[in-house]
């Protein structure tokens, strides 16, 4: 599922019970930030306890869309779940050095990556499934078992 918001998407990339993978594409900023914050309230409220952001493809964050990556923190905490970050550019990278967020909000170089800071019990398949004969995306996955290695 993808939604979008002016210059913003927000696209479901894998999910289970307790855990969304979602890819943020575009610009945080002022202008997108009620659409970004009821995206990912949406998720939290649907039960999700852990969100892993795939920034990979996020241009832009100012710092209205740094107080939306903390806002989201503060409700995934309040639930006791994690918000991770995957891919971060450079620019993202320095704003959260430069705001001493870094230890808020945790980086990681790959999606994997992230989802191994989760319990395996709590992390959907990665990689997801891949498109079915008509050339929809497969339903979500189930969370990972112990045995479900996360590449």
């Amino acid at each position: 599922m993808s939604t979008q918001g002016g210059r913003l998407s927000v696209t479901e990339l894998a999910r289970c019970e307790h855990c969304a993978v979602l890819r943020v594409s575009g610009e945080l900023d002022q202008n997108c930030e009620q659409f970004f914050l009821r995206a990912i309230g949406t998720r939290v409220l649907s039960g999700h306890r852990h969100l892993v952001l795939d920034v990979t493809a996020l241009t832009f964050c100012d710092s209205r869309g740094l107080n939306c990556l903390l806002a989201a923190r503060w409700l995934l905490r309040r639930r006791e779940g994690l918000l991770l970050l995957a891919g971060p550019g450079r620019r993202l990278s320095d704003l959260l050095i430069q705001t001493a967020s870094s230890e808020l909000l945790p980086t990681h170089s790959t999606v994997s990556g992230a989802l191994r800071a989760l319990p395996p019990h709590q992390r959907p398949v990665w990689p997801p499934p891949a498109h079915d004969d008509e050339g929809l995306t497969a339903p979500p996955a189930a969370c990972a078992v112990d045995g479900d290695a996360v590449r």
